[in-house]
């Protein structure tokens, strides 16, 4: 009778394939942020690809897709704030840098924490 489990405990399998998908996903995103936010913090490679990150977002936002169009508006956001990085003006640049950072360290929280919820749901089902 133990080996029954409750209906609210089971996580099916589709659900369990996002949350690690996503785990996945939001962890080589943050890896990437992070990645991006020291590149561009050599003077004149800021601006380039604070652009080419832009141009980037444009293109992705134009998609049909809805969750597409989301991804283009934070790649595009993020491209923004890699130039006002770059722009000597005191005070924006330090905001554009810590939000470049912050968003860095959010996107990898909720991929840890997608992580877990994927491995304690592996665990339910074992």
């Amino acid at each position: 009778m133990s080996d029954i489990v409750k209906r609210d405990e089971y996580i099916s399998t589709s659900s369990l394939s996002k949350l690690g998908v996503s785990a996945v996903g939001f962890t080589a995103a943050a890896i990437c942020l992070f990645i991006f936010n020291a590149v561009i913090q050599l003077p004149i490679t800021g601006l380039i690809i604070g652009g080419l990150v832009i141009l980037f977002g444009i293109g992705a936002f134009r998609s049909r897709d809805v969750a597409d169009k989301r991804a283009g508006i934070i790649i595009t956001a993020a491209g923004i704030l890699a130039i006002l990085s770059r722009i000597p003006l005191g005070f924006l640049q330090g905001i554009s840098g810590f939000l470049l950072g912050a968003g860095a360290f959010g996107l990898l929280a909720v991929g840890i924490i997608n992580g877990i919820k994927f491995f304690k749901g592996l665990k339910k089902r074992s």
